[in-house]
């Protein structure tokens, strides 16, 4: 089986729960530092009590390579070992599917203030009988936790330490916390999972959600250029078109940050965010360049037209490069009305299909007025 959750959830204590009751011999390993030679040697263990289960523990499993999980698959298959593994990542990226298909996943939710409180009142039941903790204190030990039952044990020890009279309270839970960051795993499956709860937040057009995923991802670590980066091309995706002021403020909120950094850069990213949050939304510049590069992959290597080709030299012109051009701003409304410039062989393509909100309304109106022309000029 795989236990998969955020840390302090439980998840290498159930496991040895889980072999203690099933009177099963114990291994355990991290992925961080074992290698294929450790494997090995705990499979031989495993062998030398055929009559026995074993019960082999991989902590950080996503950290073992292609290689290193392999090595396991065997013996996961003939019943040699019981495989435990634990990870903090979503194993259908991180874990082998040949692996994965033999194990069964459970998935462990961050524990909820009042379990963290159980658990810290336990341990000052069990540990430090002569503690006294105000309500306060406790309320800020579980919110400082954030569902991480180990991280709330490590500052109850820690608080307790900075006491004189066994007394502690709120001030010196704050001490020992000192900065606490949310999750926020960098790289890892909480990271993707923030920004696209602040991306979909954006194009939902709800800025103060998309403000909350914000400061949610700043305040876990993460690197204010990333989000910078992702906000213009948010710009593109999302709004396109229908607000052309997006992109040049993600550009400058991103430039704005670059000269003041944190945390004054901030603020730029935020308004950008609010900002673009705000606006009208269209995905036709999205859509479109979609939809043309599909058609350009799926069509031949058509030439360009000679008419739309430039003359540069004496050769070309009496090649006929760039006969029979119409110069656009010498014809009415400076439109050159049923002009073909696609490939001569490829009937014309319609790619961009504006909105109707924001500056696509316009754009809209008016490529609906160029159409006309072009109908009126084909009839003629």
């Amino acid at each position: 089986m795989i236990l998969w959750g955020p840390p302090g959830t439980g998840k290498t204590t159930l496991a040895q729960l889980l072999s203690i009751h099933a009177q099963a011999n114990w291994i355990s390993m991290s992925a961080v530092a074992a290698g294929v030679k450790d494997v090995r040697l705990a499979i031989e263990r495993a062998r030398m009590t055929p009559d026995e289960q074993t019960v082999v523990f991989l902590d950080e499993v996503h950290r073992f390579n292609k290689a290193q999980q392999d090595a396991l698959l065997p013996h996961v298959e003939n019943g040699t070992i019981t495989l435990v593994g634990a990870t903090t990542e979503n194993p259908s990226f991180e874990v082998n599917s040949a692996l994965l298909s033999r194990m069964r996943v459970f998935v462990l939710k961050a524990l909820e203030d009042e379990q963290v409180k159980a658990i810290v009142k336990r341990a000052i039941e069990m540990e430090m009988p002569n503690l006294i903790v105000s309500k306060d204190a406790l309320n800020a030990i579980c919110s400082f936790a954030d569902g991480d039952a180990r991280r709330s044990l490590n500052l109850i020890e820690i608080s307790a330490q900075l006491t004189d009279d066994d007394v502690l309270d709120l001030a010196h839970v704050r001490e020992a916390a000192g900065h606490s960051l949310r999750r926020f795993d960098k790289g890892g499956e909480e990271f993707y999972n923030q920004i696209s709860a602040l991306h979909k937040s954006m194009r939902g057009s709800d800025p103060d959600a998309a403000l909350y995923w914000l400061v949610r991802m700043l305040d876990g670590g993460c690197d204010p250029l990333y989000i910078a980066r992702r906000l213009v091309r948010f710009a593109a995706e999302d709004i396109g078109t229908a607000d052309n002021r997006s992109l040049t403020l993600a550009l400058d909120a991103w430039d704005a940050y670059h000269r003041l950094g944190s945390p004054e850069g901030e603020l730029c990213l935020a308004q950008a965010v609010l900002y673009m949050s705000a606006v009208p939304k269209s995905n036709a510049v999205y859509s479109a360049f979609g939809d043309a590069a599909k058609f350009v992959k799926e069509s031949p290597s058509w030439p360009v037209p000679l008419r739309l080709r430039n003359a540069p030299t004496k050769l070309m012109k009496e090649l006929d490069y760039g006969k029979n051009y119409r110069y656009a701003h010498s014809e009415d409304s400076a439109y050159a009305a049923g002009e073909h410039y696609f490939p001569d062989k490829v009937s014309a393509q319609r790619f961009y299909l504006p909105s109707n909100r924001g500056l696509e309304k316009r754009i809209r109106e008016r490529l609906d007025q160029l159409r006309k022309l072009d109908e009126k000029r084909h009839s003629d």
